[in-house]
């Protein structure tokens, strides 16, 4: 078995999924905007094009003719994708399945007006006034994102009507591609949110990994947990919601699928609501390089991809990750300089990874901190570790 796979998008989690690859035999070109991107580093090859550039993405699709494409961003002209699968190259997790979710648009309705699963109340928008007429049908506080974006990028929470202009344009900035739309949802006063990485697989059960909990400022994760506790009523909903969903889209791989969960302590039943889903490993999930599972997310991830199969995702212990990000105040463009490594590897039980990022900006990610103990050792105990280890890392520019 050795196929030749293109990663399109070559961040710190495809750098993972390249590395995953490898360990398989595998021959993996990897392509981003930007040269000496994180995966590009442990790739055989690599390219550097615009992939909503629907001419130079088919012209590196024939000229490495792949076998499998992975995308890893949103901003690819996923409806090439279509073509691609019908030219017999595999697709990760589907054509359909890609188009789908690199658009919160496509991906909302499916889940809200095909499937039924419960969402926020939402509307779209494609100027200002738009927006204004969303925010009136929804209420306030709200919430705005733009239709494609990563990371929390362009998301803001309306909570005036005096924030409406900034929310609009700060979308606009946040947006990916071309797409000059935003999506405005209500408000849910949830108790809390996870994300449930699930792996479907060619010819074998559809598998869940332990709920994963998250924290989020300016709209991206800063620290996660595994596992997250909740009441088993409530797991099993997110679970089958989410195999409804993935069944629906087609495909193999590992998702990312988020939920907020309402009530999950109280007396009633409580309430899970379908967030978003990505179909590919997701930032919060890097608490499974801790060793959490026996497999990681990004493992998990290949071997679907690859057609292995996975009887069964053991948890191991317990674990926690904090993100390393840069400044607020660093030099955007330059090169980074990065210390306190040996420092933050003095705690027990711990771990970093240093992404190699060729250039910051305020607040890029540029590495992860990870803790780890025993299924009896408090996730909050790891969390508060894993931040100490963060704070030992000091990113500057050269």
């Amino acid at each position: 078995m050795h196929k030749k796979i293109m990663l399109l998008g070559s961040g710190e989690l495809g750098k993972e999924v390249v590395i995953a690859l490898k360990r398989y035999g595998q021959f993996v070109i990897a392509v981003d905007a930007y040269p000496d991107a994180p995966a590009m580093q442990v790739a055989d090859q690599f390219e550097v094009i615009n992939m909503l550039d629907g001419a130079a993405l088919d012209g590196i699709v024939a000229k490495h003719q792949p076998d499998i494409i992975i995308p890893e961003v949103e901003s690819i002209r996923t409806e090439r994708f279509y073509d691609y699968e019908a030219n017999g190259i595999q697709v990760v997790p589907s054509a359909r399945a890609a188009n789908f979710t690199m658009n919160r648009k496509a991906i909302r309705d499916l889940a809200a007006l095909e499937l039924g699963l419960i969402t926020a109340d939402y509307r779209y928008a494609t100027s200002e006034e738009e927006l204004r007429a969303g925010v009136d049908a929804v209420g306030l506080p709200c919430v705005v994102k733009p239709l494609m974006s990563s990371s929390g990028k362009g998301q803001s929470i309306i909570r005036t009507e005096a924030d409406i202009e900034r929310a609009w344009n700060y979308a606009l900035d946040g947006s990916r591609g071309d797409l000059l739309e935003v999506i405005v949802e209500a408000f849910v006063e949830f108790d809390y949110e996870i994300t449930l990485l699930t792996l479907t697989q060619n010819g074998a059960s559809t598998l869940f990994c332990p709920p994963i909990g998250h924290r989020q400022e300016r709209g991206d994760y800063q620290e996660s947990w595994q596992p997250t506790h909740m009441r088993p009523s409530l797991l099993k909903e997110a679970q089958r919601m989410a195999q409804l969903v993935t069944e629906s889209l087609g495909g193999y791989g590992i998702w990312g699928v988020e939920f907020f969960i309402k009530n999950g302590d109280g007396e009633d039943d409580g309430t899970v609501y379908f967030s978003e889903l990505s179909p590919r490993p997701h930032d919060t999930g890097m608490v499974t390089l801790a060793g959490t599972q026996d497999f990681s997310e990004f493992e998990l991830h290949a071997r679907a991809v690859l057609g292995l199969p996975i009887q069964k995702i053991q948890h191991l212990k317990n674990g926690a990750s904090a993100v390393i990000l840069a400044p607020e105040g660093i030099k955007a463009g330059a090169a980074p300089l990065i210390s306190g490594v040996e420092e933050a590897a003095g705690f027990p039980d711990s771990d970093i990874r240093v992404f190699g990022k060729p250039t910051v900006r305020p607040y890029r990610r540029m590495a992860v901190a990870l803790a780890s103990g025993e299924k009896t050792e408090s996730t909050e105990a790891l969390v508060s570790r894993a931040h100490e280890v963060a704070r030992c890392i000091k990113i500057e520019s050269r």
